[in-house]
């Protein structure tokens, strides 16, 4: 699928690709680019091949948040419209964070305001040193709030309470400090350093790495007790006595590589 705003590659069965593509308006969101990423991660979430989703931007910035002529046009909107207009963006979000296969974020320039909730959506995030930063939203007298759980999730309620109140601008260094970024690197090794992730993941069991990031999301912010101990023994008892887990136990154990490579 490609559309005016976004592009859609496949470069393998295993991998896809999705790409922002409104680089003359700094890949900010409007409405068409905030149905086509949700509709894009809606259909690759139901796509059994796939193991990984690269998603980027075309241009020098990945993403610079609203779009102003679009916030302008809702705020003129009916009640009933704008909380339509932000149940999408919000769903969008959704699309990308309960995508079942892992989503890995590549950075090549600077991420404003709902860019930087696209972000804490994702599962890995890498990003060139010359990217920067910033919740923009106070700044135009707006709340980052439909991504607010996204970047409380990601880097904690103290970093949100500072970075959306200041709407300062900060480096990659900072974003990796804060754990919005898991690994930056120097622009020219970019791609390369997506490349070596995009690889670790898809070759690891296609449904153990699923369970994963859905183990994840179930475990976060749970009291670890009983109920919890006897959920987690449950579910290896159930993947390791599973096709995917023998394959791959008894080809480590043969010296070969898994039938999923």
């Amino acid at each position: 699928m490609t559309t005016a705003s976004l592009e859609l590659r496949r470069p393998s069965d295993r991998v896809a690709e999705v790409l922002l593509a409104r680089p003359e308006a700094r890949n900010a969101f409007d409405g068409p680019l905030v149905a086509a990423l949700t509709e894009a991660f809606t259909r690759l979430g139901q796509d059994p091949a796939l193991r990984v989703v690269v998603l980027g931007a075309h241009g020098g910035v990945f993403c610079a948040g609203a779009d102003l002529a679009w916030m302008r046009a809702m705020a003129g909107a009916t009640p009933e419209e704008n909380r339509a207009d932000a149940r999408a963006l919000a769903g969008m979000l959704a699309a990308v964070d309960g995508c079942p296969v892992p989503v890995v974020a590549r950075v090549q320039g600077d991420c404003w305001g709902g860019g930087v909730g696209l972000l804490a959506a994702c599962d890995v995030v890498v990003a060139s040193e010359a990217a920067r930063f910033c919740l923009s939203e106070v700044r135009l007298g707006l709340v980052p709030a439909t991504i607010g759980p996204y970047l409380v999730r990601a880097v904690g309620a103290r970093a949100v309470r500072r970075y959306a109140v200041t709407a300062e601008r900060f480096g990659a260094a900072e974003a990796h400090r804060l754990g919005l970024v898991h690994q930056r690197c120097a622009p020219e090794a970019l791609d390369a350093a997506v490349h070596g992730l995009v690889e670790a993941i898809a070759g690891n069991g296609p449904s153990a790495v699923r369970r994963c990031k859905r183990l994840a999301a179930d475990l976060a912010e749970r009291p670890l007790g009983p109920e919890l101990r006897e959920e987690t023994a449950r579910l290896i008892a159930e993947v390791r006595a599973g096709i995917e887990a023998r394959e791959g136990v008894a080809a480590f154990l043969e010296g070969r590589a898994p039938s999923w490579r």
